[in-house]
């Protein structure tokens, strides 16, 4: 991981933190934060191999690249959300029951329209 810290960054907020600490307490902070460092790289290690263990035998195959959320632009998703063609609904769920009577035109939405057992109103079966 980069972090955008550089060397003489690094440098520069070890030099100031050691002026502002004091060359008495110094050594004492210097081992509280290597212990905090060994700590974490611990924890971080055994996390790493808790998720492996859970995983399974795939997780060596897992291209985390296509997982980062920072790839994903909502401008182009909406994009090509806008630019695929819609599916009539009516026709794919007729096609997908195998129904021999033909779909029924779309409606008015101020007209009421009235359903017999000869006529069913439409239904997904994507949606229940």
């Amino acid at each position: 991981m980069e972090f955008g810290l550089s060397f003489d960054k690094i440098l520069l907020i070890g030099v100031v933190a050691a002026l502002l600490i004091g060359p008495e307490k110094l050594p004492r902070y210097a081992e509280l934060l290597g212990a905090f460092v060994r700590r974490s790289r611990e924890f971080l290690q055994g996390a790493q191999a808790r998720v492996k263990e859970e995983m399974g035998d795939g997780f060596e195959d897992v291209d985390w690249r296509k997982l980062d959320p920072r790839q994903y632009d909502p401008r182009r998703i909406i994009r090509e959300a806008l630019i695929e063609e819609p599916t009539p609904v009516v026709a794919a769920t007729a096609a997908r029951a195998g129904a021999a009577r033909p779909a029924a035109a779309p409606s008015r939405p101020d007209v009421r329209r009235r359903f017999s057992a000869a006529e069913p109103p439409p239904f997904d079966p994507e949606a229940t």
